[in-house]
């Protein structure tokens, strides 16, 4: 009988289940809490306890795709969820996470604004009417951030187009007193340069990638813990952590990626571990290799 001395309560708890519901735990969505996500949840905590001012703090968490920039906005959405108001007209929602549109338009925004508070709305409606439909259901609902993500899709428009949709925000944080949290790629910041007044609000956050050090080994150890295998696949080891960073490529959106093909490789093949031989035998191919291929097929 092996040791399942490596995983955590929960995930040793999970070995008792069938290999479909384990292989369907090790695919869904995980919490890795590494030091430098702790870091920026606790700021987004000081930004919820914050008093309301004038001029309220915002920031920017800027990073390449698929590092882990969205899965950090969510749990803390997440951990702050809306809550009844038995003494109020709507729900307290401390927190609210909406997608920038692909471009930017005020009348777009505010649809999913008000998508997000189940409020009937004509989409046809004039942009005014919608403003002061969101206005007075966020004042009800006694927001106090608003994380807006892929905030980089703003690019897509015209500059005039960009600078009125970044001035919807700075609306909003004014008439609302609420933070905003742009999240998106390095693009996020030139986005936020249209409007000066409002970059000179953000705080930029910058998501960086892993490098191959003790930082990297940590994170494996802690990915280990929770992928629920009988058997330990030592992935903290020299070797098969250095493949796993060159298939990574040090994001950390990727790596999941490779644990998750790789764990299920191991249930369906009753190996139970992850190893040298079975990473290549799932076929990833890089991300900086994926880019060549799209950019040359």
């Amino acid at each position: 009988m092996s040791n399942s001395s490596h995983l955590s309560v929960s995930a040793q708890e999970a070995l008792q289940l069938t290999d479909a519901e384990r292989i369907y735990r090790i695919k869904s969505d995980r919490w890795i809490g590494y030091p430098f996500a702790k870091d920026v949840m606790k700021l987004l905590d000081d930004l919820l306890q914050h008093p309301r001012v004038n001029r309220m703090p915002n920031i920017v968490l800027v990073g390449d795709t698929n590092n882990g920039k969205s899965t950090l906005v969510k749990r803390f959405c997440q951990q702050n969820p809306a809550s009844d108001n038995p003494n109020g007209d709507a729900v307290v929602a401390p927190v609210m996470y909406i997608q920038a549109p692909p471009v930017p338009d005020e009348g777009r925004f505010y649809n999913a604004i008000l998508d997000s508070l189940f409020a009937p709305y004509k989409p046809s409606e004039r942009v005014d009417k919608k403003q002061f439909q969101v206005l007075k259901l966020l004042r009800y609902a006694q927001l106090k951030i608003l994380v807006v993500d892929e905030i980089h899709q703003i690019l897509a428009g015209s500059t005039h187009r960009q600078r009125a949709f970044l001035n919807v925000l700075k609306y909003l944080s004014n008439e609302l007193q609420i933070s905003i949290v742009a999240v998106g790629t390095k693009d996020a910041l030139r986005a936020l340069q249209t409007e000066p007044q409002l970059a000179n609000r953000f705080r930029p956050i910058q998501i960086p990638r892993w490098r191959l050090d003790a930082d990297f080994k940590r994170l494996l150890a802690s990915f280990e813990a929770v992928l629920p295998l009988r058997e330990p696949s030592g992935l903290t080891q020299e070797t098969i952590a250095s493949r796993l960073y060159a298939m990574s490529e040090g994001y950390i959106g990727e790596l999941s990626g490779v644990l998750t093909l790789a764990a299920e490789r191991a249930i369906l093949t009753g190996t139970e571990q992850i190893t040298l031989s079975s990473l290549d035998q799932i076929n990833w191919t890089p991300p900086s290799d994926r880019r060549r291929q799209f950019m040359t097929g």
